[in-house]
């Protein structure tokens, strides 16, 4: 789009696209958080226990935080990479020429649209890089989260 700037971006997108452009894509990011934060943290402390419990790792040690991160990073993934293909293709869609409407008007109907014309699995292109990004950032997140709570455990006593 050669933008020149910030300003030109904002001001052009305006202009062009109108006000709502700049929250076009914004339900699924929503939809989507709230899932993350769902998966994430309701799956991880059960994620803990089952590796103590089958693989002898002490809870809540570094391998033990990591493999449940990753495992929880995975339920997430895969609970989350349609809301993530939707908030893609919401934000980049572009208005039909002749009629000026955008092809897809809610995360409902976009996935029922995908998946009709492209198969249900189109919505999961490009995830393993998801995962990884998912993983990845799960597991720093945790790892330290449970760094900061044994300093604090520690410090406290």
């Amino acid at each position: 789009r050669n933008y020149k700037g910030v300003a030109d971006v904002v001001k052009r997108i305006y202009v062009e696209e109108g006000a709502a452009a700049f929250w076009r894509g914004s339900s699924p990011f929503a939809q989507r958080a709230a899932l993350v934060g769902v998966f994430q943290v309701a799956t991880l402390d059960q994620f803990k226990e089952m590796y103590a419990h089958y693989l002898g790792q002490k809870k809540n040690s570094v391998p033990n935080v990591f493999c449940a991160a990753m495992t929880s990073g995975l339920i997430y993934s895969i609970a989350t990479m349609p809301l993530e293909a939707s908030k893609n293709r919401m934000a980049n869609q572009k208005p039909d020429p002749k009629t000026g409407k955008l092809p897809y008007t809610g995360t409902v109907q976009l996935m029922r649209t995908v998946a009709a014309k492209e198969g249900f699995l189109s919505l999961y292109n490009g995830f393993l890089p998801y995962y990884m990004r998912c993983g990845g950032h799960t597991v720093s997140m945790f790892i330290i989260v449970q760094m900061l709570r044994d300093f604090y455990t520690k410090s406290t006593m």
